[in-house]
């Protein structure tokens, strides 16, 4: 969450990132946090005055009980039991004033960098690269990957709706193995590039949620274990991030990297057409996460690594890509500048979103309580952030397949062939 160290030394240019993220009523919310912050700072300094009355009064008490005025000392007791009870009432003031601002800053979104771009939508987003060198030419008869899927023989979706329900796809034969090719594809890309695998939790509980931002503003959208509390994750950046809460780290720790692969779960609700074909938006999915924690000064040095990282992926797939610098109203509740990486699906003639990259600079590890010390001040200090898709499997899938389609079956990328232990997807086992 934004600290107050923010919000009070440059109000209006919190305010100003908040309005340009489309965050309704961002002033009066800023406004309550600054008048909480008042409430409690006021209710502690009385309490510390009251205190310190109080220790003056208790020396009274003494000297007058040794001089053997009883009767003055007694008046004396009296008073400081009228200060222990205004310190009863001033402490449940500043407790309430503190429980307020802190549900108020867990409303309020992450502000976006300067580098952002202005507007409302995606439709105001940038594109700052692009690479089309493997855009395949297809002919009129080409089909998208749902029909290439049921023609293989590949995936099932009505056995998942039979199973669970939409959006839960059953992987057959080549296609279970190519999942896990693609898996350990991109665990192996990430361990190259100085990662630490990690193999985390599916579940996590409500503080990792409010840690990572997840909750409140996701709350719709995961799936909760009522009778444990418990919700199942949504992407792996949150247990990941999480193994960060309330610690300490020494600067010369970071950056920290960290990946991790697991199933995704998310409620998606509201997205309807051709957005839910096939593979295009599941309720469960596979993705590859990588995750660093750094300094403030090098966080967007780590940032620039992710998407180069990222974008090797896609070049080794064979994939034609562009990346997108997401405007303000189209970024997500906690960070502060991210980039996504769409990949082109040349039978449905669209592009398909595989990756974000998002700096949170301090926003989570605000929440997070994810703090490091200085190796020359010993100053403690909070971490920036990171993460990012590398990658998400499903659309990745859609666009191999629908873009090496042929009337045989779908070639595999050259790179995967070592990994799948075939050349073709198709319906032979």
């Amino acid at each position: 969450m934004l600290t107050l160290k923010q919000i009070s030394e440059d109000t209006e240019k919190v305010i100003k990132g908040l309005e340009k993220k489309h965050f309704a009523g961002a002033r009066e919310a800023i406004e309550k946090v600054l008048e909480y912050d008042k409430i409690r700072r006021e209710s502690q300094q009385k309490l510390d005055a009251n205190k310190a009355e109080q220790n003056r009064l208790s020396k009274q008490i003494g000297g007058l009980m040794k001089e053997g005025k009883r009767d003055e000392a007694a008046k004396v007791k009296d008073k400081v039991a009228e200060l222990k009870a205004a310190d009863k009432a001033l402490t449940e003031v500043m407790d309430k004033a503190q429980s307020d601002m802190t549900n108020e800053l867990l409303d309020i979104p992450n502000i976006p960098n300067d580098k952002v771009p202005e507007g409302k939508d995606a439709s105001s987003n940038v594109v700052i690269k692009e690479d089309v060198t493997n855009l395949p030419k297809l002919g009129d008869d080409a089909l998208c990957h749902w029909d290439l899927l049921k023609k293989f023989n590949l995936v099932d979706f009505d056995l998942g709706v039979k199973i669970t329900g939409a959006g839960f796809p059953v992987y057959i034969g080549k296609m279970a193995r190519f999942q896990r090719a693609l898996e350990a594809f991109f665990l192996d890309e990430a361990r190259k590039a100085g990662y630490t695998e990690i193999q985390p939790p599916y579940v996590v509980n409500q503080a990792s949620g409010y840690g990572t931002g997840q909750l409140p503003d996701k709350e719709g959208q995961m799936y909760h274990a009522n009778v444990d509390d418990l919700y199942l994750i949504p992407t792996a950046e949150v247990p990941v991030t999480n193994l960060f809460r309330n610690e300490i780290l020494d600067e010369k720790q970071l950056p920290l990297k960290y990946c991790a692969y697991s199933a995704c779960f998310r409620r998606e609700a509201g997205s309807y057409g051709k957005d839910v074909r096939g593979l295009n938006r599941l309720h469960q999915f596979d993705k590859v996460e990588i995750v660093r924690v750094d300094t403030p000064e090098h966080s967007y040095a780590s940032w620039h690594e992710m998407l180069d990282h990222v974008e090797g992926l896609l070049k080794k797939l064979e994939l034609p890509y562009h990346l997108l610098l997401l405007c303000g109203g189209d970024m997500s509740f906690t960070s502060s500048i991210c980039v996504d990486f769409e990949t082109y699906s040349a039978a449905q003639k669209r592009w398909l979103e595989v990756s974000s990259v998002s700096n949170f600079e301090s926003y989570q590890a605000n929440r997070l309580h994810c703090r490091f010390r200085r190796n020359d001040t010993k100053k403690i200090e909070l971490c920036h952030t990171l993460n990012g898709s590398a990658l998400a499997l499903p659309r990745i899938v859609a666009t191999i397949i629908e873009n090496n389609q042929t009337p045989e079956g779908i070639r595999v990328p050259k790179v995967l062939v070592p990994y799948c232990g075939f050349e073709m997807l198709d319906d032979k086992m």
